[in-house]
């Protein structure tokens, strides 16, 4: 007998079993064709390769989620990859075409040491679109709107989309005069949210009033389109790179707002995901019910450096195993009902079952001495012999 231990997985680690693997299927069939459509193409990046490529550009959290083991042949350090973003830029910098904008997707298993929070997993379906090779405003919304048309073929009602721009809060830090161990402590207060402690900071760190007020501002800007008025007004002694940024992420939710009247949008000056590698605007989609967000992006110009080809870049990247446990379920094949075909080996009743399973029906046919039943089998219909021919009949009961 077997030891119960052997059925015990990893924490985080799961296995999909067939109804939700079938309905995942779908789902990333669909996903590959929307991508196809919008003239991304697909590439596959190894799930496991020496480290430094994989940390390229991604700052110390993909580090600390990363699992590394010693290569036997080579005695060197590899990684499974925790993100495939920083192969899809090796990728774009290997593929050199001048100066063409260049559409990359992907989907794959990744592999986390610590497990989300919410979702609780560590092998996370990793979906995404990169887009290289143009630095303006019109890249992120095309990936933006690509991501909105992806929470639609998973069938997740309503997203609301959170803006934001690593820009203005760098380049306040920066005109602060803060160095990057003082910037990334910072960073840490805003994401805690602590207003007195982040008062506190800038004052034992000697900031001028004129910056520590318009830093200590970011945690209270956030909103909808009536608080960039506010911004605009509480940042006006920022220089001219803030004011550019905040002007960015204007232009881009005055252009979804104009296309998509109905999208939820609001805006957040102290919500930097992505920081430590991102350049640009950062996004994310929320639903509600859900209490993370569903997938996130954002510009990191600066990836591909270390590949040799430092490109403009955007895109974004979600779990398709969270949009299928969140979005709407279906699944037309299951949905017809498959058909039972009973034991005979002749020649009319393969052909009959070809002709089915190439229209895309779903047909079982019964094993020599099985005894399990067409019901147990979860048919609903069977193949019938009904004057010379091979006929679909309801189950009874059906």
């Amino acid at each position: 007998m077997l030891s119960q231990d052997r059925w015990i997985l990893p924490d985080g680690i799961e296995e999909v079993l067939p109804a939700d693997a079938a309905h995942l299927e779908a789902l990333r069939r669909k996903v590959l064709d929307l991508f196809f459509s919008w003239g991304y193409r697909f590439v596959m990046p190894p799930l496991i390769e020496f480290i430094e490529p994989l940390l390229t550009g991604a700052g110390s959290d993909l580090d600390l989620q990363t699992f590394k083991l010693i290569d036997q042949q080579s005695g060197r350090l590899l990684g499974v990859r925790a993100d495939l973003t920083p192969q899809v830029a090796r990728i774009d910098a290997r593929t050199r075409g001048g100066d063409v904008p260049s559409r990359l997707c992907y989907l794959g298993t990744v592999l986390h040491t610590h497990a989300d929070r919410l979702s609780r997993s560590r092998d996370p379906l990793q979906v995404g679109a990169e887009l290289y090779g143009h630095a303006g405003t019109a890249s992120d919304l095309e990936v933006i709107r690509l991501m909105l048309e992806l929470l639609r073929v998973a069938g997740l009602p309503e997203p609301h989309l959170d803006l934001g721009h690593v820009g203005i809060y760098r380049g306040l830090a920066d005109q602060a005069g803060l160095d990057e161990r003082q910037e990334t402590e910072l960073f840490e207060i805003l994401q805690r949210k602590a207003a007195a402690e982040l008062q506190e900071y800038l004052r034992d760190n000697g900031v001028a009033r004129r910056e520590a007020d318009m830093l200590a501002a970011l945690e209270e800007l956030h909103g909808d389109f009536e608080m960039l008025g506010q911004a605009r007004s509480r940042l006006a002694g920022a220089g001219p790179k803030v004011l550019a940024a905040l002007e960015q992420i204007a232009a881009i939710g005055e252009s979804l707002r104009s296309e998509l009247p109905d999208l939820n949008i609001h805006f957040d000056l102290a919500e930097l995901r992505g920081y430590h590698y991102k350049t640009g605007a950062v996004f994310a989609a929320f639903v509600d019910g859900y209490g993370k967000e569903v997938a996130r992006g954002g510009r990191y110009d600066e990836i591909g450096k270390a590949f040799g080809r430092a490109r403009p870049a955007t895109g974004f990247s979600a779990d398709l195993k969270t949009l299928a446990r969140l979005g709407a379920r279906s699944d037309p094949a299951a949905d017809d009902g498959a058909i039972y075909a009973p034991a005979d080996d002749g020649a009319e009743l393969r052909a009959a079952i070809a002709q089915l399973r190439r229209q895309g029906r779903i047909v079982i046919q019964e094993l020599a001495g099985q005894a399990a039943t067409a019901d147990a089998m979860g048919c609903r219909y069977a193949l019938v012999r009904q004057d010379g021919e091979w006929r679909i009949q309801p189950l009874a009961g059906d």
